[in-house]
């Protein structure tokens, strides 16, 4: 009698007749092309969007540095204005206090015009008082009259 293990040899070989007659392996083979296809589709489809996340990543950073150059260029723009705007302040300020010293200067020099004409005044009117006192008290009559009204008289042309 054969080995029992000749037996199992047997029955595996009549399992593989019996796989092969019934065509399992044409499934088998049919179910791992279908899994490569699939497998592959997979692959593919990774590989294009790869590919378009890498187109998007590129035009990101390119509108990126467009915006850094754009906001570079605004920066630019900001100071320029910003140093033209003071530029133009510290001209308005100088024309402001050169007008203003201007007009400082003008009312001191009418300040003093105006002091020299009241202390012209003032001393008019004292030395008219003190030559009307002398004459008064040295000459009488017609000639004090006389010499008084004439005396009166130089002194306010020469002051005025």
């Amino acid at each position: 009698m054969p080995a029992p293990e000749a037996w199992v040899a047997f029955a595996f070989l009549c399992f593989l007749g019996l796989l092969g007659y019934l065509g399992v392996y044409r499934k088998l083979i049919d179910l791992l092309d279908q899994r490569q296809a699939r497998i592959k589709g997979d692959l593919d489809e990774a590989k294009r969007l790869r590919e378009e996340a890498q187109a998007l990543l590129a035009d990101f950073e390119r509108k990126g540095r467009a915006a850094e150059s754009e906001a570079e260029a605004i920066i630019a723009s900001a100071k320029a204005e910003a140093e033209r705007l003071a530029a133009e302040a510290k001209s308005r300020m100088e024309d402001f206090v050169a007008r203003r010293t201007k007009i400082a200067e003008t009312k001191i020099a009418q300040a003093e015009a105006q002091a020299l004409a009241d202390v012209r005044s003032t001393a008019t009117d004292a030395a008219v008082a003190a030559a009307e006192k002398i004459l008064s008290t040295t000459a009488k009559g017609k000639v004090a009259e006389d010499l008084l009204a004439k005396g009166i008289e130089d002194v306010k042309n020469k002051f005025n």
